[in-house]
């Protein structure tokens, strides 16, 4: 425990560091300027949209850059020197990029709340930012696992979003409706991300719920042994040991 709190806290400041809570404080303003812009007497459905984009891609996006400028230092190295093991090193970063989310979409919802009419369970956004982050921080660790620079884990990244986030985007915005089109939208971890998200709200049934949630949790455990088991070979390959 004690070593993951170390990592923890050094993730922290590596995050402060390198901008990224900077960047997330940013990004938070940048989703409030949308929902000025938006003229209805209740902005919820538009707010939950917001933190399906949010919390899907910055997830990625902030794994991502955070060991890429982990590798510039060559942080990367001293891992095979250190008194830690994989699981404590992946968590503490997983943790540290949920934080990041919960603050974007914290400071986000405030405004949403005192400004605007917004109806959101809290107690259920909270559960979901946890579930979907963590699924999608592991996608980012995948993502980078198979990317030799910086160029080619954005592409990857954009590969993700195109294939699994703006499917499911299309028919949020209502932009396709055809029922097999929804049925097979199921099939993606986006969607059960969206279901999540849009339950804050309610109106969705119990099952449907339950099963995206059996989804991503399931989904973050094989996710979590493959970054797991690739953590060695990635870290050897980009420290040249």
């Amino acid at each position: 425990m004690t070593a993951f709190l170390v990592l923890f806290f050094g993730e922290m400041q590596r995050m402060q560091k390198y901008h990224i809570l900077t960047a997330s404080i940013l990004v938070s303003f940048f989703w409030i300027g949308m929902l000025h812009l938006v003229e209805v007497p209740d902005i919820t459905a538009f707010f939950m949209i917001l933190v399906f984009f949010d919390i899907v891609s910055m997830a990625i996006v902030m794994i991502g850059v955070t060991i890429f400028f982990e590798k510039q230092e060559g942080v990367l190295k001293s891992i095979f020197v250190s008194p830690i093991n994989r699981l404590e090193f992946i968590s503490s970063k997983t943790i540290a990029n949920l934080i990041s989310n919960i603050i974007t979409i914290a400071i986000v919802y405030l405004y949403a709340r005192i400004v605007q009419d917004i109806n959101i369970n809290l107690a259920g956004l909270f559960f979901a930012i946890i579930l979907i982050g963590t699924f999608h921080s592991l996608v980012g660790f995948l993502i980078v696992y198979r990317s030799n620079d910086f160029t080619e884990m954005l592409i990857g990244m954009m590969k993700y979003f195109i294939v699994f986030m703006l499917p499911v985007a299309f028919e949020e915005f209502g932009l396709i409706t055809a029922e097999l089109y929804s049925n097979l939208l199921f099939l993606l971890p986006t969607k059960s991300s969206s279901i999540l998200i849009t339950a804050t709200a309610g109106g969705l049934a119990t099952g449907e719920v339950v099963l995206a949630t059996i989804y991503l949790l399931a989904g973050s455990l094989v996710l979590a042994y493959f970054v797991n088991k690739g953590f060695r070979k990635f870290v050897i390959r980009e420290s040249g040991v």
